[in-house]
């Protein structure tokens, strides 16, 4: 299976500009600029393989976006080699594009103002897709995403769950082998996300569509990804299977408690204290949530504890989230 990202060295670096305080300062500033250079992203190598589904994930400011946009062609790189679908994204711009899928959550490639089947047609023309590959091809998509209904109304008159569907039916118009995701389902209701997943699924299956997906919902890594690139300051501190990664950080169950009276997590923290426990509170839901280690003896312990001193509502033992493993991991360091 040959390869449709091959990422060596990557490095993207930004100037970082400061002012001097005071008149003086200002006045200097006019002439010489103060500033340092800050890596974006820090050396990284990565090979992404034909009809894989890859999680790229990591906090804000870790150069999700900013490798995006340097393997889109949008940015260029400060130093390394990038080579998508056998093609430099720079240098063969105008072949590339043909060759790749975008689609970015906080910002549209449809036009505001006319029907969405407007900007279908006019990104037609844009990719040179036959009429006969534009309506076998979009007649499925269109179905599958359920926008038919959408298609005669202006952009900005759609909700975002809406806009977001008919996005994602745009960046696949000329059906491309490589899908960039940057935030697909950001701020999306469940049905949407559930929607947006399932098509993805099928997209890849029937065209072995590459895709590459970078999102803060863990959910959407965990129901699409079998593998997940992480990121942290520029740097990649994992490159491996989703699987793996819970099998080596999630050795650990989470146990959530509901009560019949009002309790104090103080006071569970104290009651529990010997035990090595960490205890959250959801205020909302009034759910105390233990996280400990997945023995036996510790949790029938805990349990014993809780319930001597206070009236259960429920509860309720389960295996520690993707979540909670990648915050551990940011927390304590690299993996």
């Amino acid at each position: 299976m040959k390869d449709a990202i091959v990422v060596k060295e990557l490095r993207k670096e930004f100037k970082s500009y400061s002012s001097r305080s005071g008149l003086k300062g200002a006045f200097r500033d006019l002439f010489t600029r103060n500033y340092k250079v800050v890596p974006a992203v820090n050396d990284i190598s990565f090979n992404v393989k034909q009809g894989e589904m890859v999680g790229y994930i990591g906090e804000n400011g870790a150069g999700k976006s900013t490798t995006i946009k340097m393997l889109t062609g949008i940015l260029t790189p400060t130093s390394g080699a990038v080579m998508v679908n056998g093609m430099n994204p720079h240098r063969e711009r105008e072949r590339f594009v043909q060759t790749i899928g975008v689609v970015f959550g906080q910002r549209s490639q449809l036009w505001w103002d006319i029907a969405v089947q407007e900007s279908f047609r006019l990104l037609k023309k844009v990719y040179k897709v036959s009429d006969a590959d534009y309506n076998e091809h979009m007649d499925h998509v269109i179905k599958t995403l359920d926008i038919e209904p959408l298609l005669d109304k202006p952009v900005r008159k759609l909700s975002l769950g809406q806009r977001m569907r008919c996005e994602l039916a745009a960046a696949l118009i000329h059906n491309p082998r490589l899908l960039f995701l940057d935030e697909p389902t950001i701020g999306l209701d469940v049905l949407v996300k559930l929607k947006i997943r399932e098509f993805l699924k099928e997209i890849n299956q029937k065209y072995n569509t590459t895709i590459l997906l970078t999102t803060h919902d863990l959910s959407d890594i965990e129901a699409l990804c079998e593998r997940v690139i992480m990121l942290d300051e520029g740097n990649i501190i994992y490159d491996g299977a989703l699987k793996s990664l819970k099998e080596k950080w999630g050795e650990g169950k989470e146990i959530q408690f509901q009560f019949l009276e009002k309790v104090d997590l103080l006071a569970l923290e104290s009651l529990t204290s010997e035990l090595g426990v960490k205890w959250e509170l959801d205020d909302k839901e009034q759910i105390f949530t233990a996280y400990t280690d997945d023995h036996d003896e510790i949790i029938s312990a805990l349990i014993g504890k809780v319930i001597s001193v206070h009236k259960i509502k429920d509860i309720k033992i389960m295996e520690v989230s993707t979540e909670e493993i990648i915050r551990n991991i940011y927390e304590k360091g690299k993996v």
